[in-house]
């Protein structure tokens, strides 16, 4: 059994340490971001550390079923004083969005490529699929049980963050915490299906006009899909109802690569997703974005159709790249 890595027990000690302790994640957050604040929190409270959480942007329609989900505060700036901060997801502080984290002790607890070690305290491990995967072993290494609904946030953090157990890191690590989880008495399949089953009309739609204007680039090896509000209105949506759909044309046997361009109005957000050893974070590092092999996303400030076919261009390198 591999020993726990030592700045997991400096960890704990600076968690069991403080009386007052701050989390927070990411810009925009998804479902690891939240899973792994939420359980987190919980595990502190049941230590009786004063626990806050506060993000930059509120979460998405699609996890308002998780477990204490309202007690997450939306924020731009903090000014309390906290003993810690945890900064869980974010390769680099301005990731989460908020001023005035400079000069706090932070906690840094991440698992993408090219982390910058920000932290006071910093456990990096791009082995694991998800955060989550660290939080639950933070959690055990502090003596917390799992509760029901810590296991429904976890649960959800890995699912989510695996593409439902697709995407590359996937160990038998995963599969033990899963088992843990399991334990708990949750439904993995009740859970999934609040995930999966339980979108919008609206949704609906819009999937539908994403697939049909759908273009096929690079030998039907790369889909594009485009969104724009005029879409999102045409369906009766909103931007929260896209969350998911850009991994759907990788069900297609040719298709390993995916670039979903999202025009703000402002900018122009891309995600990128592939199969197997198709790097796409290389591509999205490239314009200053990140993530990680098989899930990655850039912002591009002023886009025009040059910048659209360079990217198409360093997907389809990657694909080639991949090949034998």
């Amino acid at each position: 059994m591999t020993s726990p890595p030592p700045e997991l027990g400096r960890i704990r000690d600076a968690l069991l340490g403080a009386r007052s302790v701050l989390l927070t994640s990411h810009e925009r957050p998804d479902g690891d971001s939240l899973g792994s604040q939420l359980a987190l929190g919980a595990a502190l409270r049941q230590l009786g550390k004063q626990v806050r959480i506060i993000d930059y942007d509120p979460a998405p329609d699609l996890y308002a079923f998780l477990p204490d989900l309202g007690t997450i505060e939306i924020a731009d700036n903090v000014t309390d004083r906290f003993d810690t901060v945890v900064v869980l997801e974010c390769s680099s502080l301005d990731r989460t969005g908020l001023r005035g984290l400079d000069e706090r002790p932070i906690i840094n607890i991440d698992h993408h490529p090219g982390n910058v070690m920000y932290g006071t305290l910093n456990w990096h491990d791009e082995s694991a699929c998800a955060c989550a995967e660290l939080v639950s072993e933070l959690i055990d290494t502090l003596g917390v049980p799992l509760t029901p609904a810590m296991a429904t946030q976890l649960y959800v953090a890995i699912l989510t963050d695996t593409g439902s157990f697709r995407h590359a890191n996937i160990t038998p690590r995963t599969f033990t915490i899963c088992q843990k989880i399991a334990t708990t008495g949750i439904n993995p399949t009740d859970v999934a299906s609040q995930v999966y089953n339980n979108g919008s009309l609206g949704r609906l739609r819009l999937t539908g006009m994403l697939l049909e204007r759908m273009q096929l680039e690079h030998g039907h090896r790369v889909a594009v899909l485009r969104l724009n509000d005029a879409m999102l209105a045409e369906a009766g949506c909103t931007p929260d109802d896209i969350e998911g759909i850009v991994n759907i044309p990788l069900a297609a046997r040719d298709v390993q690569a995916v670039v979903f361009f999202k025009d703000t109005g402002a900018a122009m957000r891309v995600s990128l997703r592939s199969k197997g050893s198709v790097d796409v974070r290389q591509v999205a590092v490239s314009f200053g974005g990140g993530g990680h092999r098989n899930a990655a996303g850039l912002t591009i400030e002023h886009p025009s159709s040059e910048t659209d076919s360079l990217v198409l261009s360093r997907v389809a390198a990657a694909i080639t790249d991949s090949e034998p």
